[in-house]
């Protein structure tokens, strides 16, 4: 290296990725810059350069958060989020280091009004227009799974965001696989065909369900859902579902946007509220939710003209010994004689008419809105349905076997139920219903999802006048 040549140095500065959990997804904290300092009017994290070579990373974003926003953040909270390599529009480059934090002790608040004008909690989801594009890239990054990132602004491009001109490149890691959080890249071009750029994706994918899910948002704003399926038969139930009856409920079911089958891939809309399951509510909402439950079952089931059932289209009892086979290791004693008594009434129950059933109804399944709002008016309430990918038609109390489960020694949330979808069941109904219910619990327990199941199958037992499941609803007979 020649004398006159010079080493090439830059600023390092480190950035806070302060979140909070809700009840809608995670939150984070954005200031808004003022003053005689650089971007001012932008939103972006709170932010700050090392004081110097006796200042460590971690220990500069602990000083930057309690001097920007009052928050006391202990070391040991800290995670690595993603570090950006940055150049601005003037030329200047810098390196930035993006941290997680989830907890820390005091009130965020803004500490330094000199510079800073406010400060808001906004859902990771959907970020602010008027954003610095730097702190943008550093959080789409992060939000994408990234660990490294470059975001080299060219002469002209504004110091705010601009969908248009997004420079950000993320960096494989060393595994080379895709970024973690993100659909692979024939889904994403199909997905931005239909709804214009896409600059953030969140992988909301159930674990222990083999169908991927993504929340994409657009540049332009909106925010829509992804999904490709496992396999083409839970695609083409989906798509037809989406295109038969979906259209029916309006706001109270996702629209087809966009399908690819060669993908098996779909775009939706998004649909308001929050899954019912695991919601804690007082009891009179809880009836007040389950008479709009049953009101949506009759939407769906009403929105074609019942006919009768197909030529062997009964109980699935031809499953019944491969089911049986995989369940019986957990199975108590009796149980198996039980289900194979189910087996054998079900060859005599009268065939029941066909409509169209979601197929996979069940509280996961139904959102509910408002969110939290137990006071508000039971003319307030909203449900609505997701993921019709098990969607065919099939007896209405195909639709009763998974819900069934959330009203077990409640009978109120069963009568207000069948309130709200207008009909007690028919005898046959009943009779169907035990027998469904009942294999689709030994097929629970063979597949190995006994965990899912809020009514194990061993509570399962035999009456004195008939086999019934404990399920504790209210039966036309009294047994």
């Amino acid at each position: 290296m020649s004398v006159q040549q010079q080493r090439h140095t830059e600023p390092v500065d480190v950035h806070l990725i302060l979140l909070r959990d809700t009840a809608t997804g995670p939150e984070v904290l954005l200031s808004r810059r003022a003053g005689d300092v650089y971007a001012s009017g932008l939103w972006h994290l709170p932010s700050g350069h090392l004081d110097g070579p006796h200042e460590d990373v971690v220990t500069a974003l602990v000083r930057e958060a309690r001097e920007e926003t009052g928050v006391v953040i202990d070391v040991a909270d800290v995670r690595a989020a993603v570090t950006v390599h940055h150049r601005s529009p003037g030329g200047a480059s810098r390196t930035g280091y993006f941290f997680e934090v989830w907890r820390w002790q005091g009130e965020s608040r803004i500490a330094e009004p000199d510079v800073c004008d406010a400060m808001d909690w906004t859902p990771l989801d959907a970020l602010p227009a008027g954003m610095v594009a730097y702190c943008r890239a550093g959080l789409e990054a992060y939000t994408a799974g990234a660990r490294l990132a470059v975001h080299f602004q060219l002469p002209g491009d504004t110091i705010a965001f601009d969908p248009g001109a997004d420079r950000l490149r993320l960096v494989p890691d060393v595994t080379g696989r895709a970024l973690t959080g993100r659909p692979d890249a024939a889904v994403m071009e199909f997905a931005e065909r239909a709804v214009g750029r896409i600059t953030e994706w969140t992988d909301t994918s159930w674990a222990r369900a083999d169908s991927r899910v993504w929340r994409a948002h657009g540049a332009q704003g909106g925010t829509w859902y992804v999904k490709v399926h496992p396999s083409e038969r839970f695609y083409g139930r989906e798509v037809r579902g989406l295109r038969t009856w979906a259209p029916a409920l309006g706001a109270a079911a996702p629209r087809l946007v966009a399908a690819d089958e060669k993908l098996r891939a779909v775009v939706l809309t998004a649909v308001p509220g929050r899954p019912l399951h695991g919601a804690v509510l007082a009891p009179d909402r809880q009836r007040a939710v389950f008479h709009r439950i049953g009101a949506l079952a009759r939407r769906i089931h009403q929105s074609s003209i019942a006919r009768p059932a197909p030529a062997g289209s009964g109980p699935a009892v031809a499953k019944a010994d491969r089911h049986l086979a995989g369940a019986r290791p957990h199975l108590s004693p009796g149980d198996e004689e039980f289900v194979r008594k189910l087996v054998r009434q079900a060859e005599d129950l009268q065939p029941l008419e066909w409509v169209e059933t979601h197929g996979d109804f069940q509280l996961r399944n139904i959102l509910y809105t408002p969110d939290a709002a137990d006071e508000a008016d039971d003319s307030d309430i909203f449900v609505a349905v997701i993921d019709l990918e098990r969607s065919e038609p099939g007896p209405a109390v195909r639709d009763l076997v998974r819900l069934s489960d959330a009203w077990v020694g409640r009978a109120d949330l069963f009568e207000a139920f069948l309130a709200g979808y207008g009909r007690s069941l028919t005898a046959a109904e009943e009779a169907r219903l035990v027998v469904d219910t009942a294999l689709d619990s030994v097929s629970g327990v063979a597949y190995g999802r006994l965990t899912e199941l809020k009514v194990p199958f061993v509570q399962f037992r035999e009456s004195s006048a008939s086999f019934r499941p404990c399920l504790n609803y209210p039966s036309r007979s009294g047994t």
